[in-house]
């Protein structure tokens, strides 16, 4: 089975030793990924663009999403997210799950993880 690595050029890629995503065995699979922004919707929408263009190099969409897991550090901000993940999975909503915990740095108030199934 071949495996493919993508890099998006993060500066925690090198200094943690993980790469953006791995695509195997017909599954995409995004890293943790947090955004930019002084807001948890504008982190939230920005961590979005970083994985699709994750999913897009890919070879995959939203659309092609079985599961998320979104990761706050307070759960009190996810509802102010939910519009924008509503609009970007649209109709083909994935399995979904919510944990409350610490992020890698204090600033980031949102990371999103998705498995994806490649079409075909």
């Amino acid at each position: 089975m071949a495996i493919r690595r993508i890099h998006s050029g993060g500066a925690f890629e090198p200094q943690v030793g993980y790469c953006r995503a791995v695509v195997a065995g017909g599954f995409v699979h995004v890293a943790g990924t947090v955004g930019q922004g002084d807001t948890v919707t504008d982190q939230c929408a920005d961590a979005l663009s970083i994985i699709h263009a994750a999913l897009r190099e890919a070879g995959a969409d939203w659309s092609d999403v079985l599961r998320v897991t979104y990761m706050l550090p307070d759960r009190e901000e996810f509802a102010p997210c939910w519009p924008l993940l509503s609009q970007t999975f649209g109709a083909h909503p994935p399995a979904a799950t919510m944990i409350e915990c610490g992020l890698i740095d204090p600033e980031y108030r949102i990371e999103i993880e998705v498995t994806a199934l490649l079409p075909g």
